[in-house]
């Protein structure tokens, strides 16, 4: 048996992080998939954590299309740096309110596969040698393609499950309220 390279690892991380999260949603009756919890959290609901990780591929696909195209991309948004990931995120939370749980779980399901082919599209060697590609600066693909699938999925999950957790409990409380009339 051989062992499996980086971007075998990364596309099975990445496809198996990706069911575990939609396992998760799919736990919550279609019908309260969409409810808002309370939390301080950035995110309500799943929508938000959806369409927060359908904006990062997205940005992920632009810095690769930049530079795959000879540009440097600016990252990780335009008028945002690094260090103001913060407000970026709020605004990505901002711009999504509009969308329902359906699109949200329509676009996120056709972008995590538009990233899985562009991962699929390169060697093992391409994705794993630092510096490979100019726009990567000292690091590789593999980094990029990481933090934007299976790592944000991982966060996207303990999200999730937070959120799953809460819309239960209500649900469980709900049905003690009930029984106790």
């Amino acid at each position: 048996m051989t062992e499996k390279n980086g971007k075998e690892i990364l596309l099975a991380e990445s496809e198996q992080n990706f069911k575990a999260l939609f396992e998760i949603i799919e736990s919550i009756p279609p019908r309260k998939r969409s409810m808002t919890i309370e939390t301080e959290e950035r995110d309500k609901n799943f929508r938000d954590v959806l369409m927060h990780l359908y904006e990062w591929h997205a940005m992920l696909e632009r810095w690769y299309r930049e530079g795959m195209d000879g540009d440097t991309p600016f990252m990780p948004a335009p008028g945002y740096m690094w260090r103001t990931i913060k407000p970026l995120n709020m605004q990505i939370r901002e711009n999504y309110q509009d969308v329902t749980m359906n699109q949200a779980i329509k676009k996120l399901k056709l972008s995590h596969h538009r990233v899985m082919k562009l991962i699929q599209s390169h060697t093992n060697e391409e994705i794993m040698t630092k510096k490979y590609y100019k726009w990567t600066k000292t690091s590789n693909l593999y980094g990029y393609f990481a933090a934007n699938t299976f790592k944000h999925y991982i966060w996207a999950i303990s999200k999730c499950e937070a959120i799953a957790k809460s819309i239960k409990e209500g649900e469980n409380s709900l049905n003690k309220r009930r029984i106790i009339r």
